[in-house]
């Protein structure tokens, strides 16, 4: 294997200096999805600057109001803008998640924050991501 950053070829040996590379057909499991034209865009964002100061001024207040017990309530209604705004391949997308489903967690990485005296809170973003992304689904 080369350390050094080298282009490989088609056979796996390192490529000689001048060598034309030679594009490799994606297989079966690398698929294009059905009218998919190479280099258009597959995602669109439409949302105006309006909308979304409103929405970030909402959750400000839910977020102060509460001293950040709603903080959850908050990111669900920002991921819903945004989910309401994005378009993949032309179709709308959806946030389904609730600031019920997410408060449990909320108050468990808040406490284990706590008890790590802040450790825990590197594991926190990874979690949030992965729970935003697995409440967003097709419109």
């Amino acid at each position: 294997m080369s350390t050094n950053n080298e282009q490989l070829n088609t056979n796996g040996q390192p490529q000689a200096y001048g060598q034309a590379m030679v594009p490799v057909q994606p297989n079966a499991a690398q698929a294009v999805p059905a009218g998919y034209v190479p280099g258009s865009q597959i995602y669109q964002f439409r949302g105006g600057a309006g909308s979304w100061f409103g929405t970030q001024i909402l959750g400000i207040l839910i977020t102060v109001v509460t001293l950040g017990f709603c903080y959850p309530f908050a990111v669900v209604l920002v991921e819903r803008w945004r989910a309401k705004n994005t378009y993949f391949q032309g179709r709308q997308l959806q946030f389904i998640g609730t600031g019920w489903g997410i408060f449990g967690l909320w108050i468990k990485w808040f406490l284990l924050c706590v008890v790590t005296l802040g450790i825990y809170s590197f594991w926190v973003y990874p979690r949030l991501t992965q729970w935003k992304i697995e409440k967003t689904v097709f419109a």
